[in-house]
């Protein structure tokens, strides 16, 4: 099968991190994996959510927000002025889900950590491109802290990155672009460390179902794509 840009099945898109993207946040990532552009922008509150005070919980909080800009895509996307859908509300708590295994809570302090993931153009893999960028966000956050002797450097567990993987024509693919997704019998979306642990993984049989030896080979060119991710680009960071 030949995909659409020339990509091998097991290839990642180019990849690209502008670290420091934004000047006030303090840390700012924007990735771009193919023709998806996210700009993950962290802000630090020095306050933990009511519920943790509540309940006299030790450590601080990690917490995401996503948002699609209005023409991040091919027509104009409404903004959300009226609440959440269910889409953003999901893929926000995907995001916060899987940024919070890459640090040990208890360490934060009595600090939250509010990631804020805005796409500004969409072409596929929005989710996962969330996860990766705003995990190298954090990093830089956090880096200052740590640097400042407010925060041990034992805070930092295994990086964490995310990445797509899909089923076009009954062939595994990774790293779908927003044509094959729209065209895929199946679709994934897996969170791995560094570890090579598993996070999480979001799946569907969209058009068809697919055998255990199909998604075996789908996690193991996720596992790869996540291991580039992390080895290329993220772990300059640390």
């Amino acid at each position: 099968m030949i995909r659409n840009d020339g990509r091998k099945n097991n290839q990642i898109r180019p990849v690209e991190f502008v670290l420091d993207y934004v000047d006030y946040p303090e840390g700012s990532v924007l990735i771009s994996i193919g023709n998806t552009r996210v700009l993950c922008n962290v802000s630090i509150e020095d306050q933990v959510p009511a519920w943790m005070e509540k309940n006299d919980l030790p450590g601080g909080w990690i917490t995401a927000e996503y948002a699609l800009l209005p023409r991040s895509t091919t027509i104009r996307v409404r903004r959300e002025t009226q609440g959440l859908s269910g889409r953003t509300q999901e893929i926000k708590r995907l995001i916060g889900r899987s940024l919070r295994a890459g640090f040990n809570l208890g360490l934060l302090g009595n600090r939250t950590f509010i990631v804020d993931c805005d796409v500004l153009q969409a072409d596929g893999g929005t989710r996962t491109a969330s996860v990766t960028g705003g995990y190298a966000a954090l990093c830089l956050a956090l880096k200052d802290l740590v640097e400042g002797g407010s925060i041990s450097s034992e805070v930092f567990l295994s990086p964490v990155a995310a990445i797509s993987v899909g089923i076009l024509s009954g062939t595994p693919v990774l790293d779908l672009n927003y044509a094959e997704d729209s065209q895929a019998e199946a679709d994934l979306n897996v969170v791995m460390n560094q570890a090579g642990e598993f996070i999480e993984i979001q799946g569907t049989g969209e058009g068809s179902t697919f055998s255990r030896e199909v998604l075996d080979t789908m996690l193991e060119y996720a596992e790869s794509g996540i291991q580039q991710l992390i080895s290329k680009h993220i772990s300059d960071i640390l």
